[in-house]
């Protein structure tokens, strides 16, 4: 359990950084409107410089998501079962979630190390693609580790309490 302040803390200035670049996509959108319908100017690059914020924020708000554990939980069809079957169900999924974040994570840093090598970046703009792949990779790594840091942790706590 002590690690779980440090990764709270990590997890929580993800998530801070996710909303600034949220609020810096607003502004930029909203500038780029009203350049485009009151002064007939555009802002050249924005559509990419969208697809790549929305991008890394939502890899930057993942590990609080996953901290909390507010991903989706479809229980429809475990309302039934024991609370020990649903208990190992949720181990179950804590350990889905970390080799999936430890999947995007690893595909992500591929991925950056491939568009620096081959000089990869955005048509109009050209913005470097392996930024967008590397803040994408640090948010899933940060993810794993709180999904696998969970399914340890519980798994402690239940063997302690039976």
């Amino acid at each position: 359990m002590m690690f779980l302040n440090p990764l709270e803390r990590l997890a929580r200035l993800c998530s801070i950084l996710g909303g600034l670049v949220m609020t810096g996509l607003m502004l930029m959108t909203c500038y780029s409107l009203i350049g485009r319908n009151f002064f007939d100017t555009a802002l050249i690059g924005d559509f990419e410089l969208t697809g790549v914020g929305a991008g890394a924020a939502i890899a930057l708000f993942m590990p609080l998501c996953q901290f909390k554990r507010e991903n989706i939980i479809v229980d429809f069809f475990t309302a039934k079962f024991s609370e020990a079957t649903n208990f190992r169900l949720d181990r179950f999924g804590d350990l889905l979630m970390t080799i999936i974040f430890a999947l995007l994570s690893w595909r992500c840093g591929a991925a950056a190390i491939n568009a620096k090598e081959t000089m990869g970046a955005s048509m109009l703009m050209g913005f470097p693609d392996w930024i967008v792949f590397t803040s994408m990779c640090i948010p899933f790594g940060i993810s794993a580790l709180i999904a696998a840091m969970q399914t340890l942790a519980s798994m402690d706590y239940h063997k302690a309490s039976t």
